[in-house]
């Protein structure tokens, strides 16, 4: 038997099946049916309009009846195959994924309801869905009223020192950044650049490369004679020099071994595939690591985070939880209990992407170092050899 034969039934193969049955019962037949019925209404009111006997006129009606009674039943039995279908799916979806209690007492957020939905309206603004961030706010205003800080859970954000910003500063914030992905994922840089070098100073005290790896694109989409570039006055191989020559001045303290690289390209411009820089101009992948970079740079003008605090959550309670369920259920047989507070008996394996800085751990005391006690455990190492002295 192959590994195919031997891999267990997805749980899921049945909920597949019935989703695609509930795709199909659609009320497209319904419609259908609806549609004959003016049909057929249209047309009596016609010939009654033209119509100055009265015997007739009812002989009309009369006629109406049947097919119009026909057609309503017809539009219940579609009703009723989709409502089945509906009914159906949630059955199947009620087994598949069936709701239950975690196995555990603690639940670290129940004290905080409003910071729950504070990040999913956080979320749904950074993905741009604005109306639905007003929905939810408006809909969950219960839970974060009394909360003097979180009256509207998206009307503050406080992260480094950062003045507040209102909601709809922030959705028109958002809004702006959304404009200008759209933008580069139709190859056009200009607004991306413009903002770039609207907000020069700030991304350079960050360390930022965005302006210039913006400009570099720029060039090289030039350079390589995309003509569908809107708003720009340069095309082909010369415009690209002269679009060098007049904004690349300005990145030689930092990028001047590339900007030279550009310009040498130049020379080979008839075979350039056969470069030694031919690496520089291919522009695959160049726009989506550019947006990339993009929304990084601006999520973090704004003090926030390059990914959605509640997205990395998420992930790393999902990969978390299959570890701590066999945990939770294994010290309930045992009937014992891990007594240390606010710490795991375990290590959860993260992916690199979500390990943002180290914990020191003192080599004498085994302590962790704190957000309240950043120094204690290194304060007690040092403490340790001169009382034992």
């Amino acid at each position: 038997m192959t590994g195919a034969d031997n891999a267990p039934a997805s749980p899921f193969a049945p909920l597949q099946a019935d989703l695609a049955r509930m795709k199909k019962s659609n009320l497209n037949a319904a419609i259908g049916d609806v549609d004959k019925i003016l049909e057929m209404l249209e047309r009596t009111r016609d010939q009654v309009a033209q119509e100055s006997e009265l015997h007739k006129i009812s002989m009309a009606m009369t006629r109406l009846q049947n097919p119009i009674k026909e057609k309503c039943d017809a539009i219940t039995s579609d009703l009723k195959e989709v409502t089945k279908a509906q009914r159906a799916f949630g059955k199947a979806l009620d087994k598949a994924m069936p709701l239950r209690d975690l196995p555990m007492e603690t639940d670290a957020m129940a004290e905080y309801p409003e910071h729950v939905v504070r990040a999913i309206g956080m979320h749904l603004l950074r993905e741009g869905q604005f109306s639905v961030a007003s929905t939810f706010v408006d809909e969950t205003e219960h839970i974060t009223r009394g909360e003097s800080f979180m009256v509207n859970p998206l009307d503050a954000i406080e992260d480094n020192g950062m003045d507040s910003r209102s909601k709809e500063d922030l959705q028109h914030q958002f809004a702006k950044m959304y404009e200008i992905l759209a933008e580069l994922k139709g190859s056009n840089l200009i607004p991306a650049i413009e903002w770039a070098r609207e907000n020069s100073r700030r991304l350079e005290a960050r360390g930022s490369t965005l302006e210039f790896e913006l400009s570099k694109l720029q060039f090289i989409w030039l350079f390589k004679g995309a003509s569908e570039i809107r708003e720009s006055e340069y095309a082909g191989q010369t415009s690209a020099f002269e679009y060098g020559r007049q904004h690349f001045a300005r990145f030689q303290r930092r990028h001047l071994r590339e900007i030279a690289q550009l310009c040498t390209a130049m020379v080979y411009a008839p075979n350039l595939e056969e470069s030694p820089y031919n690496y520089l101009f291919q522009t695959d992948t160049a726009f989506d690591e550019v947006a990339l970079s993009f929304t990084r740079e601006f999520c973090s003008l704004l003090g926030l985070s390059a990914e959605s605090p509640l997205y990395v959550a998420v992930t790393a309670g999902s990969i978390a939880l299959p570890r701590l369920l066999k945990y939770t259920t294994y010290m309930k047989e045992k009937k014992t209990e891990w007594s240390t507070v606010n710490e795991l008996a375990f290590e959860t394996p993260l992916p690199p992407s979500m390990i943002y800085h180290p914990i020191f751990v003192c080599p004498v005391s085994k302590e962790q170092t704190t957000e309240l006690t950043p120094d204690d455990a290194d304060l007690r190492a040092r403490d340790l050899p001169r009382q034992s002295a």
